[in-house]
């Protein structure tokens, strides 16, 4: 048997609806494949070709930071550790002839505070392999790590075998899983994401500047990546948050750096116009407290752990409902956690929330007579019930 309850949280009137926004088609962009994606609720907005596999270019170099910073974080990497170059990571190798460089050489060590700054902000080839065989050995150990951390992201269609992004015909990330990156960068590694807004940086004499040309022309911009070779076209992942909303914007495959900027502005300001994120339910918020039974309490504190977030169109909030479904009947013993039921919230018509409610407390089995009582109770309520 379920229980049905119905809420709406806000009564919504006529003038509110009125002045809810109209959302109009999306953009049309010029670029091979695109996304974009509210970072705090993960919803998709406008995507096109999202889940293609294309080459990425340097923005393979999102991944090594992203290895990067968590080996930092783990503290099996330190910031002021000099790293040793080898002729592989020199900036003469013939490899990297005609791209980006942090001007690096062997017999000039380089700590890896300074090599961070040279993959984020000067895009350097060079420096990627540096930090790839300090954490690795080797960069072929150091893609296997990259893989590693992609499944675990849940970057299902792509696959790295460099850290630099230099073409390899196995070397293919999606848009979409490249703002499955961006979102993880943001989240996991805050104080490493505040590099990716850094206009320059100067090593060696060598002053270079990021190329990420938005972080100048919008000051909600402060991240994330440009890319470009003659396969992958001009590409770039930003990220920009205005109020209490941050989106993640990923365009591949333009035909200029000025195409990339532009088009990814036009993304960004479409989201930001027409769509919001609404905080559903706070950590731990109490939706109800339904009757609980053979325990040592009658009832039971339900809602969700974690805070609920969801993209909807501007103004629309308030025209919301909820429907939440509980397990009939609840019997103890629970721990906080235990799944008892489902919400699941609706904008016209539409699903735009789903999630399991959980107890938000423990509640211990009763003693011998009380639960002895609450089966009493429970049959007579089965026998009403089934009238």
């Amino acid at each position: 048997m379920k229980r049905f309850a119905t809420l709406i949280f806000l009564a919504f009137t006529t003038t509110l609806a009125q002045a809810a926004t109209i959302v109009p088609s999306p953009p049309q962009v010029a670029a091979e494949a695109y996304i974009l994606m509210d970072a705090n609720s993960g919803a998709v907005l406008v995507e096109h070709n999202a889940d293609v596999p294309l080459p990425p270019a340097s923005l393979t170099k999102m991944m090594t930071a992203y290895v990067l910073a968590g080996e930092i974080e783990a503290g099996r990497v330190k910031k002021d550790d000099m790293v040793v170059v080898s002729e592989n990571a020199w900036s003469q190798n013939p490899l990297f002839e005609g791209s980006s460089l942090m001007w690096i050489e062997p017999g000039k060590d380089v700590s890896v505070e300074d090599l961070e700054r040279g993959i984020i902000i000067s895009s350097g080839n060079d420096a990627t392999v540096a930090v790839a065989e300090h954490v690795a050995g080797s960069e072929s150990a150091f893609a296997d790590m990259m893989n590693s951390h992609a499944e675990a992201l849940g970057m299902t269609s792509s696959h790295f075998v460099n850290s630099h992004g230099l073409p390899d015909p196995n070397h293919v990330v999606t848009a979409r899983d490249l703002a499955i990156l961006a979102v993880a960068m943001i989240r996991n590694f805050p104080e490493h994401y505040a590099l990716y807004k850094e206009r320059d940086f100067t090593y060696n004499g060598i002053k270079q500047y990021n190329r990420n040309t938005l972080l100048a022309e919008d000051p909600s911009v402060d991240g994330l990546k440009t890319g470009h070779t003659q396969e992958a076209g001009y590409c770039l992942v930003a990220s920009a948050k205005r109020r209490d909303m941050r989106l993640v914007s990923v365009v591949m495959g333009t035909a200029s750096p000025n195409s990339r900027k532009n088009e990814t502005r036009g993304l960004l300001n479409y989201g930001f116009r027409f769509f919001e994120t609404a905080e559903l339910f706070s950590a731990g918020q109490e939706l109800e407290k339904p009757r609980i039974w053979k325990g040592v309490e009658d009832y039971v504190s339900v809602g969700l752990l974690d805070e609920a977030r969801a993209t909807l169109p501007r103004g629309k909030q308030d025209q919301i409902s909820t429907e939440l479904v509980l397990n009939d009947p609840l019997v103890a013993p629970l721990e906080r956690g235990d799944t008892v039921g489902t919400v699941r919230l609706t904008l016209d018509g539409e699903a735009v929330f789903e999630a399991p409610v959980v107890a938000l407390q423990a509640i211990e089995e009763g003693g011998f007579f009380s639960r002895l009582w609450d089966m009493i109770l429970m049959w007579f309520a089965s026998l009403f019930s089934a009238q």
